[in-house]
């Protein structure tokens, strides 16, 4: 029986130059890709190990948050789908997305990620920059969900760097 590991990913470097939306799309797709190059060649059960206790956070944790996090914004919020159910979550374990790794299926779950990112892609492509939306503390703008999810993913990897080595040593940038 072969072990499954996670794959490698294939980064392209951020643009450094273009309009503003080719920018944001550029270094939100270089920064979705960083999550998965500090998970790859990794096995289901090293990303399930958590960083140091009493914290859960894991590299598939992580993978699974972001799924969650970019339905969210991009499908749900920005382009109005309201009724999409969470990937993860629920009413009843809202941390689902971090809390349910034990039993995951990695595989299942990094082949949801970037089919996830596909969906989201393609809800907001038609949607100007501009295009605006009410949440939790009123308008905001699908810019504004460009750059929160830069800032998220680029947290986010940074808690990668530290999961990864202390995982196998492995360091990166």
């Amino acid at each position: 029986m072969t072990t499954w590991t996670a794959p490698e990913a294939h980064r392209v470097t951020e643009p450094f130059v273009g309009d503003e939306r080719a920018m944001l799309q550029g270094w939100l797709d270089w920064h979705r890709q960083t999550l998965l190059t500090k998970c790859a060649g990794l096995t289901a059960e090293q990303l399930r190990t958590a960083s140091a206790e009493p914290s859960n956070l894991t590299l598939l944790g992580l993978v699974r948050h972001m799924t969650e996090v970019e339905r969210s914004w991009f499908r749900k919020r920005a382009a109005g789908d309201a009724e999409l159910p969470d990937a993860y979550c629920s009413p009843e374990n809202r941390d689902g997305d971090f809390d349910d790794v034990a039993g995951a299926d990695a595989a299942a779950d990094f082949a949801a990620f970037p089919a996830e990112i596909r969906l989201c892609d393609a809800a907001v492509a038609g949607l100007p920059l501009e295009h605006e939306f009410t949440g939790r503390t009123g308008r905001i703008s699908l810019r504004w969900v460009y750059l929160h999810m830069i800032e998220e993913y680029a947290r986010h990897n940074g808690h990668a760097d530290l999961l990864r080595e202390r995982i196998d040593g492995v360091t990166g940038d």
